[in-house]
């Protein structure tokens, strides 16, 4: 199982590698969705780091698995959101929202604002891979991260 979290670890730091690729090379703003699944795969990957090292017996791998099947649902609600508002943009009101306001004035914004702070709008598609857009990949991620959790959770020991 310990290889499990590592995997979920790992996972986590290539995304958020590659959406780091995304903005500073790229030049794609992220948008306050964007910047919420950001902060999902850091809580994700933490909670995995920790599983990782601890490298609890059933008790602790159940916990642990718990905590990231939670988060991987939170990111999945998140990122279906967002794939949800691309599709149907009249349903966006444009300018700055009170979740932008909300995650731009999180001390994680000022601390380290290339990865944290939101600026772009949820509605523009500026990339998309084999015809799906960054939130599509995104939700089948924090979904794959999810089965491999309740794995976790419900395997025999």
């Amino acid at each position: 199982m310990r290889l499990l979290f590592l995997f979920i670890l790992l996972s986590c730091i290539s995304l958020l590698g590659y959406a780091q690729y995304l903005q500073h090379l790229e030049g794609l703003l992220p948008c306050p969705l964007c910047v919420a699944q950001r902060l999902v795969y850091w809580m994700l990957g933490l909670v995995a780091l920790l599983a990782f090292l601890h490298d609890p017996k059933v008790i602790g791998h159940r916990f642990y698995s718990i905590w990231t099947s939670i988060l991987a649902l939170i990111g999945t609600v998140i990122a279906a959101r967002h794939a949800w508002l691309i599709r149907y943009p009249e349903s966006f009101e444009c300018g700055i929202s009170p979740e932008e306001a909300f995650l731009n004035s999180l001390p994680l914004a000022s601390w380290w604002p290339g990865m944290f702070e939101a600026n772009g709008d949820c509605a523009d598609v500026d990339w998309k891979f084999l015809s799906l857009t960054i939130p599509d990949w995104s939700l089948i991620a924090f979904v794959s991260l999810g089965i491999v959790s309740l794995y976790i959770l419900l395997a025999e020991k």
